[in-house]
């Protein structure tokens, strides 16, 4: 099922995505993350005439979620190659290739919409950057959950574009999350797809740049598995039903060509990958 977070005229209601069209639940129902938390049979309880049936194309698709109970759960260099492609352009902070995951976080205010515009603002940053990413979406509370039942606790994906200020993240100490916590820069969705429609063993991710292909990669290159994500950062660590977490971003991105070539206003960005839609966003100007 692919459910989505969507605007109508000035109220945010939420549905699932049936072919051209979105079925929307009645307000009463909540929000995306009071459906996870009481669970899709509640679907079933809905009478057909509280459901209202509307062309996709007439609403605003926003974030998946909207409301958190914490940042945003994020991985770095979860691809070999984008690891490797990084060494020696990192501005002195090298440092030696990870033997477990590496986990930040990121605001939650950083999120916004499949369609929508990245704010671009020079003042801000001179090196802005895209990194095309599967997220995970938490379906039950768990905490130091064993790594053969960790798949038990995804309740579905989402696709997101954790668009990077590189200056703002060598500033601060090395650490990531003001250079990736910028105000509605990391589009996230369209959708968010149910875990039983969903094989990671057969998804490609890809990221395009004004038509150019700057990223390609199967998520079976992934160097920990969405297993070994959740096991390792709920050990000790309660996740709760919503909880973000993104995967990681495969090579290609920016700062890493020669020379590097980081986004300018006007940039169109698109995330695609199988089975989980598209994030398209043009970079514009904030001024």
């Amino acid at each position: 099922m692919k459910l989505a977070t969507v605007k109508t005229g000035s109220t945010e209601r939420i549905g699932w995505v049936d072919e051209a069209d979105i079925i929307l639940l009645p307000e009463a129902c909540g929000d995306m993350v009071s459906l996870i938390q009481n669970g899709l049979d509640t679907l079933d309880t809905i009478p057909a005439t509280q459901l209202e049936r509307v062309p996709l194309d007439s609403v605003t698709l926003l974030p998946p979620i909207r409301r958190f109970g914490r940042d945003v759960l994020c991985t770095g260099w979860n691809y070999w190659d984008h690891f490797e492609e990084g060494v020696g352009k990192r501005d002195g902070q090298e440092v030696e290739r990870p033997e477990a995951p590496t986990f930040f976080t990121k605001a939650p205010n950083a999120l916004t919409g499949a369609h929508c515009s990245i704010p671009f603002d020079l003042k801000i940053s001179n090196k802005w950057d895209y990194e095309g990413e599967i997220a995970i979406v938490i379906g039950r509370e768990g905490c130091s959950i064993p790594e053969d039942e960790a798949s038990d606790y995804i309740f579905g994906y989402t696709l997101a574009n954790d668009v990077s200020q590189r200056d703002l993240q060598r500033r601060h100490g090395g650490q990531w999350l003001k250079g990736k916590s910028i105000d509605k820069c990391t589009p996230m969705g369209p959708y968010l797809v149910t875990a039983d429609e969903v094989d990671m063993s057969k998804i490609t991710l890809e990221t395009f740049v004004n038509g150019d292909r700057r990223q390609h990669a199967k998520t079976t290159q992934m160097a920990f598995t969405v297993e070994q994500l959740i096991s390792e950062l709920s050990f000790g660590m309660t996740l709760y039903p919503s909880d973000v977490l993104l995967t990681g971003t495969p090579s290609g991105i920016g700062m890493a060509r020669t020379p590097a070539e980081f986004l300018k206003d006007g940039d169109e960005i698109v995330v695609r990958a199988t089975g989980l839609g598209e994030l398209k966003n043009k970079v514009e100007s904030s001024i």
